[in-house]
């Protein structure tokens, strides 16, 4: 049987209303999001606040993606919004199985994301200890960033390594890549300004989802 891979809607934004508004769109056509974080410490671009989740409550699952320096301080108010899983960036050099132990003890998944340009053999001794890996195949911190395709050999090789382990790519996925991004073996792909700038993003997210399972 063919595998099934998931296409995820990733959201980025600095204003707490365009976020609900794109929460809830996308709660109209998939189960899933990412919820994009910047600091502009860890990555120069800046996303909402803290302060902008207080009160909120996602109508859909979601995961969060902290580009932040200090990922820790996000986990009760996404905990709260009720998302399952929190991704965090392993070149923030914080003390890892502290990390992973708060989270996890706040019944959430863990996710351990990878800048392109970090090695599997810098991380590998925390494949673990994550629920998944999360690849990026764009240097973050920007909406529509350009792909950086040698990415791809690397999740090839992580998942010969490490076949039974959830591994996500985040970054410059559109239609015109996604053939070749499926074939790298990821479980899931994320994808931003392809589908909540396209003009009918339920459409744009349909279209990637059938070319990805053809």
């Amino acid at each position: 049987m063919k595998k099934q891979r998931d296409v995820i809607p990733a959201i980025l934004t600095n204003n707490r209303e365009n976020l609900l508004d794109m929460v809830r769109t996308c709660s109209g056509f998939c189960k899933y999001v990412q919820i994009d974080i910047m600091d502009g410490k860890f990555v120069p671009s800046k996303s909402i606040a803290i302060e902008d989740l207080r009160g909120v409550r996602f109508p859909t699952k979601s995961e969060a993606h902290l580009m932040v320096n200090e990922p820790l301080e996000w986990v009760a108010a996404f905990k709260a919004a009720g998302s399952h899983r929190i991704i965090y960036h392993f070149e923030t050099q914080k003390d890892h199985a502290g990390v992973i132990d708060v989270i996890k003890k706040q019944n959430l998944e863990v996710g351990l994301a990878i800048n392109p340009s970090t090695k599997i053999k810098d991380f590998g001794f925390l494949v673990g200890s994550v629920d998944c890996v999360l690849f990026m195949s764009v240097v973050p911190g920007f909406y529509g960033s350009k792909f950086i395709p040698e990415v791809l050999d690397k999740i090839k090789e992580f998942k010969k390594l490490y076949p039974n382990k959830c591994a996500g790519i985040d970054g410059g996925v559109k239609a015109n890549n996604i053939g070749a991004v499926s074939k790298s073996g990821v479980d899931y792909i994320c994808v931003g300004s392809a589908i909540l700038k396209a003009a009918n993003p339920k459409e744009a997210y349909l279209e990637m989802k059938d070319s990805l399972n053809e």
